[in-house]
């Protein structure tokens, strides 16, 4: 499913226009900087938590040495923050049947 059968199905769903479902969508996803709630959340470093979906939240990885494969060289791989999921009992449940 892409995000516009999504709206698709929110706008059957809910009773909603095709661009409102998708406006909605936009609003929660959105990846834009300064837009979509759960990446605002995951840039201010806190955690958004769906009870009985899941957990979305952001993990920092420390600088470590690795090799460069091609030449054998050791390399310092810089700091990282990404973010993660952790899918909750329901989800889990559901998916799991």
């Amino acid at each position: 499913m892409n995000k516009k059968e999504m709206a698709e199905k929110l706008a059957k769903k809910c009773d909603l226009s095709g661009a409102k479902a998708a406006e909605i969508i936009k609003t929660i996803f959105d990846t834009d900087p300064g837009h979509g709630i759960i990446a605002i959340e995951l840039d201010a470093g806190r955690k958004l938590q769906i009870p009985g979906f899941g957990t979305f939240f952001t993990k920092h990885r420390a600088s470590r040495k690795g090799r460069n494969p091609a030449t054998g060289e050791e390399i310092t791989i810089a700091a990282k923050t990404y973010p993660g999921f952790k899918p909750g009992k329901g989800l889990k449940d559901r998916v799991a049947k």
